[in-house]
């Protein structure tokens, strides 16, 4: 074979190589390559809007008149409902105390010698009521009756005025008074009515005219005296709650006026005025020394000084200290104890 075959042969081969090699090179291309990409879009000359979003300003006061008055007025009728409650759940509380301390009071061991004094005075009126009512007079019954009505109206009407004035000007001492007042009505007649209702004892003039016991059909019976228990009561508190002398005479002497004038009119029996007396006067100074403040009245004042000292005593005669002459408490000492000479 000469030189010029050889390279033809070459060629040849060299092109059928190129054809067998190029061949899968395209069929893959057509078949497992990626998918060519999109071409991007065109810039558009045009402007495009886009839209936008701006909150405005909120403001509460360009709000239209009472908007939030209907859960304003919601929220301010719970809050006085609840207030409310706890103010009458409080009262209803103090009240129920107020009566237990004013029903163990006689069996208190300093107050057995105001018990002896009442039971006894009871028992002597009880025996000479009749007597006392048969030398009584007869006349001017409705000038007593009058009398009677002039100075407990005059009493409670002055002692509503001095309640509101305190209620008003945020007085203290008055608002005090007309509150104490208030209460001691309501713990006197909360001891009154029972005891009329058990007692049942008829008025002179009733029945058989003897003043019998368990026989009057009604609530509103003699004993004891309402009118002297309600009166004295109510001059007590007041009594103590302002304790110069011309306020002690103007409202111990409507307490006397009502009693003594009720009695001459033939309303009540001496014994139920001297009981009547003696439950209003025990009732105003227990309702008082309960809850008086002693920063505004001198009698609290000396009513807690006196409970202070009571109580000092018998702390210091719980103590060996106690046998100690002139022993002083453990805290007069800097060293707990007492100096012996």
């Amino acid at each position: 074979m000469s030189y010029r075959s050889t390279n033809v042969c070459t060629l040849l081969l060299t092109a059928l190589t190129a054809g067998m090699l190029a061949t899968p090179a395209v069929c893959q291309t057509a078949e497992f390559g990626p998918a060519p990409l999109p071409s991007a879009p065109e810039p558009s000359t045009s402007a495009t809007v886009v839209p936008t979003f701006a909150l405005s300003s909120f403001d509460v006061s360009e709000l239209p008149a009472g908007t939030f008055d209907e859960d304003s007025d919601s929220d301010q009728a719970v809050s006085s409902s609840q207030e409310h409650g706890g103010l009458v759940h409080r009262s209803v509380k103090r009240i129920l105390q107020d009566q237990k301390g004013i029903y163990l009071a006689p069996f208190k061991p300093q107050n057995f010698k105001w018990d002896a004094l009442v039971l006894a005075g009871t028992a002597g009126f009880l025996v000479a009521d009749r007597h006392i009512e048969g030398a009584l007079p007869n006349t001017r019954q409705q000038m007593w009756q009058d009398m009677s009505n002039v100075a407990i109206g005059g009493l409670s009407a002055t002692l509503a005025g001095v309640w509101l004035y305190g209620i008003k000007t945020e007085h203290r001492h008055a608002r005090e008074t007309g509150e104490l007042e208030l209460e001691t009505l309501v713990n006197t007649f909360v001891v009154y009515a029972p005891m009329q209702f058990i007692a049942a004892r008829q008025r002179p003039g009733e029945g058989n005219g003897h003043g019998d016991f368990l026989k009057h059909p009604m609530i509103n019976t003699s004993f004891p005296g309402g009118h002297a228990m309600f009166t004295w009561a109510m001059a007590t508190v007041v009594a103590h709650e302002y304790s110069q002398p011309w306020v002690r005479a103007l409202t111990y002497g409507a307490a006397f006026t009502v009693t003594l004038s009720r009695f001459m009119a033939h309303d009540h029996w001496a014994s139920d005025m001297w009981t009547g007396t003696a439950l209003g006067l025990a009732i105003g100074t227990y309702t008082f020394h309960a809850h008086c403040d002693p920063e505004l009245s001198d009698s609290c004042k000396r009513h807690l000084g006196r409970i202070m000292k009571l109580k000092h005593k018998a702390r210091l005669e719980d103590t060996p200290l106690g046998a100690w002459p002139n022993a002083k408490p453990e805290e007069a000492y800097e060293s707990g104890r007492p100096i012996s000479h």
